[in-house]
């Protein structure tokens, strides 16, 4: 029974993302529509591209000063 709920679950999976790649691909509001999205899709990884490179410059010197902590023979707690 689990492996019959599994397959239907994919099969309207799939007939749902087909019947949206066709809207995307095979009507003009749908082309019109991704034309409009592509260029926020774009803006929108840029900015998290820039957020990653913020992050790893956040987690970088947050180690150094781990690092630091640790090779200054501790803080005093034990």
């Amino acid at each position: 029974m689990y492996n019959d709920s599994r397959a239907i679950t994919a099969i309207i999976g799939g007939a749902v993302l087909g019947g949206l790649a066709g809207y995307f691909f095979f009507t003009e509001r749908g082309r019109s529509f991704r034309r409009q999205l592509e260029p926020a899709l774009e803006q929108f990884a840029r900015e998290l591209n820039g957020f990653r490179g913020t992050l790893q410059r956040a987690v970088g010197v947050a180690t150094e000063g781990w690092n630091a902590l640790n090779e200054g023979g501790g803080t005093g707690v034990h």
